[in-house]
């Protein structure tokens, strides 16, 4: 069992299936075999036809998690079949994997490399490295990488610029490409907004957010990515984000200024919805200002209530905080004992 000063890291592995669960089970419980590796959240999405897994431990036992998670999608996905509302370019669309404590950023890049290299010669799969692990600059950012989608790719790979890092220059037939890389952690994030909202306003409000902005436009909050869409399962339209630099994007800020360019719209936000995990601390930085109390458990349940975090099913902060999650099943691991 890892102890507090050996190496941790985090894996937050999207694959594009979101419907059978005999699969994402199959994966759950590869994940769970592994020693020194724990599986910490598993986030179905049906209408974005995607999963999120989330597991962390030592840097070895994470990395053959992953793995194992290719060699299940080999088995039993296949893009040609896939329809979803998130945008996607393989069956494990990207393996994104993240130091947490007590190792360096360099010593997981090049363990990331070493994955890469061992998935596209077993799978015969073209990898693609983005963020810290990009060699290329226009390759650091997903969505440039992911752009064109599944459907895009023959044709974007026969671009000199659009070669991949590792594996064959043509995508898999059933697999497609994956992208995988290094990166600091990253808070997903969806902001619900009320029935009547259209996909058209949900898009005009996360280009008022995000910080790339819109024709040529800035948006307010460097840090953050964002997308509108509609789900089907919840009969709305979300702002489904990503805070990239959780340390300078405060999620009160960009939930409360959702709230009223919303409202200057003519529609509403409800709440908002947790993808995956979030450290401790940027959970509790969102009660800040509104908490009265220090108390850490005060002002978790604060800062749910400020975001709405409950707002599409119950939710419980034990249970989405990484260092409580990893502690638990650190603590309750029968395997090495």
């Amino acid at each position: 069992m890892p102890t507090p000063a050996a190496p941790l890291i985090e894996c937050v592995i999207n694959v594009s299936e979101g419907r059978d669960l005999g699969v994402l089970d199959r994966m759950s419980e590869a994940i769970d075999s592994v020693d020194n590796c724990y599986l910490l959240h598993r986030d179905i999405g049906h209408g974005a036809h995607r999963t999120v897994f989330t597991f962390a431990g030592a840097p070895e036992g994470v990395y053959e998690a992953a793995f194992h998670l290719y060699r299940i999608a080999d088995e039993h996905l296949d893009m040609r079949r896939h329809r979803g509302t998130h945008p996607r370019s393989g069956a494990i669309d990207v393996c994104p994997l993240v130091p947490i404590a007590n190792i360096q950023e360099a010593e997981v890049r090049a363990g990331t490399q070493e994955l890469a290299k061992m998935v596209a010669e077993r799978f015969n799969l073209p990898v693609y490295l983005y963020e810290n692990s990009a060699a290329l600059p226009h390759r650091a950012n997903l969505a440039a990488v992911r752009k064109g989608e599944f459907e895009g790719l023959t044709e974007k790979m026969q671009l000199p610029d659009w070669q991949p890092d590792f594996g064959p220059s043509t995508p898999h037939p059933r697999l497609g490409i994956t992208i995988m890389g290094t990166r600091p952690f990253l808070i997903a994030w969806n902001i619900n907004l009320s029935a009547e909202a259209t996909p058209e306003q949900a898009n005009q409000l996360a280009a008022r957010l995000r910080g790339s902005g819109a024709a040529g436009r800035p948006g307010l909050f460097p840090g953050l990515k964002a997308i509108g869409w509609y789900i089907e399962e919840y009969g709305r339209c979300q702002v489904s984000c990503n805070v990239v630099d959780p340390d300078q994007v405060s999620l009160a800020r960009v939930y409360l200024t959702a709230t009223d360019l919303a409202a200057a719209m003519g529609i509403k936000v409800t709440g908002s919805e947790l993808i995956g995990l979030i450290p401790a601390r940027h959970l509790r930085a969102a009660a800040r200002n509104f908490s009265f109390s220090s108390d850490y458990e005060e002002e978790m349940d604060t800062a749910v209530s400020i975001l709405g975090l409950a707002d599409l099913e119950p939710f419980n902060w034990r249970q989405r905080v990484l260092e409580e999650v990893y502690r638990f099943a650190a603590q309750t691991d029968r395997r090495n004992q």
